[in-house]
């Protein structure tokens, strides 16, 4: 299915045309340079992107041709199988955690539909970094589950920490990531009792975190002489998401005019005497934060305006890009999003109760909805939690059709 749809996808694109996403040829072109050997840059830029998929891309690279020139350029198709495997790897994913927490009947139901779901599988159609970002965020997640239902210490360290080190490579591949531990471990804490348990397996996995991020934040601070978690984009993200012209798509043309007053601004420095700090592409991502921050606190109402609109956005059930407004493509979405939603909701009431790993399954869709209740939003960044919100609907089926009920596997109670 996979495979067909990235062959189908790159097959209505322009001859002229490689991707459809600008986020795609930044990805690509990076890539290649790590191939090439010119290190991990875009432009001038070398905090532009974490590290994760353009060193993926860059193995595709190594073994499809270096694209030193035309006739060892590799074609797009390549990405495109690229996306395949690693989506496919994602419906084992969510078979496995659905084994886990409900049983082998979940887990067929869960691995079945998300394998047919036409979200996931445009999800692993494009050359974006969601296609290695979602197997490592359900390996996450699965980490985390099989952690919390360890018979012993060993076994909780040991789980514990491979959910970290799953965690700190997800956010390689999606830095939007990394703020995940803290915010699911603050929900844990308020809503389940055994905090200490919560608290120990936090610690743990938080470390395997920092280990996996540690040669990344070591590269950051030597180039850009501070801690830098993620990426030096943050700023031109959050001005998308609020300022004075954001709708709550995408649209960076003012990057060109921020760019052009950073550099007036350093040249006016230069003249005065007054010593620059940092690097020039943290002085631009710094100076669109301030813009972003300072026109917030100026319009508050709009920016709530704006998060609803946002949120939207990312939960509507028909596609909001002109290019997926087909009929078929509507209804295929329409037919399969609105139950998987009511059913999760439903399993999210029902199964919660039961302990931590049930409520874990819906905080991706909070988390990502709060987030992108700020920066930009589209149907793009819902598609990771739908993911683990197929094993909750899936619960639900199993649990009410007859002959598919079983025995559930319940985790330790909370």
């Amino acid at each position: 299915m996979r495979v067909g749809s990235g062959i189908g996808w790159q097959s209505r694109l322009p001859a002229e045309t490689r991707f459809r996403f600008g986020d795609s040829d930044a990805y690509w072109e990076m890539g290649k340079g790590l191939a090439q050997g010119q290190g991990l840059h875009y432009g001038k830029a070398r905090i532009f992107r974490t590290p994760g998929y353009p060193l993926l891309l860059a193995g595709l690279f190594k073994i499809c041709g270096d694209g030193r020139d035309a006739a060892h350029e590799p074609p797009v198709l390549c990405g495109r199988m690229l996306s395949a495997v690693l989506g496919t790897i994602a419906v084992g994913g969510v078979g496995m955690l659905g084994y886990q927490l409900f049983g082998v009947r979940t887990a067929i139901v869960a691995g079945m539909f998300v394998a047919l779901y036409p979200e996931a599988i445009a999800l692993s159609t494009f050359v974006l970094s969601e296609a290695p970002f979602c197997p490592l965020m359900m390996l996450h997640l699965l980490a985390w589950t099989l952690a919390w239902q360890a018979k012993d210490v060993k076994q909780q360290i040991s789980w514990s920490l491979a959910g970290g080190v799953a965690a700190g490579l997800a956010t390689l591949m999606r830095p939007s990531w990394l703020l995940f531990l803290p915010f699911a471990v603050a929900i844990g804490l308020v809503f389940y009792r055994e905090r200490p348990k919560q608290l120990a397996i936090a610690a743990v996995m938080l470390g395997g975190l920092c280990a996996t991020m540690l040669p990344w934040w070591i590269r950051n601070f030597q180039i850009a002489g501070r801690f830098v978690p993620t990426t030096l984009q943050v700023g031109a993200s959050l001005y998308d998401g609020i300022s004075p012209q954001a709708t709550g798509v995408s649209e960076m043309s003012f990057v060109r005019r921020f760019t052009q007053e950073q550099k007036a601004a350093d040249d006016a420095a230069a003249k005065s005497g007054e010593p620059l700090v940092g690097i020039f592409e943290d002085r631009l991502d710094q100076r669109l934060q301030h813009a972003a921050k300072d026109w917030a606190r100026q319009n508050p109402g709009e920016v709530l305006r704006l998060a609803g609109v946002k949120f939207l956005r990312m939960w509507n059930p028909l596609p909001n890009a002109a290019e997926f407004q087909s009929t078929a493509i509507r209804l295929s979405l329409a037919i399969t999003y609105t139950p998987v939603i009511l059913l999760a909701l439903c399993g999210l009431w029902k199964f919660a109760p039961r302990g931590w790993p049930y409520l874990l399954c819906f905080l991706p869709a909070v988390y990502f909805t709060c987030l992108h209740c700020v920066f930009v939003s589209s149907l793009r960044y819902r598609q990771p939690a739908m993911l683990v919100l197929i094993v909750l609907a899936a619960a639900v089926i199993t649990s009410i059709v007859p002959g598919l009920q079983v025995k559930e596997r319940v985790a330790p109670s909370a």
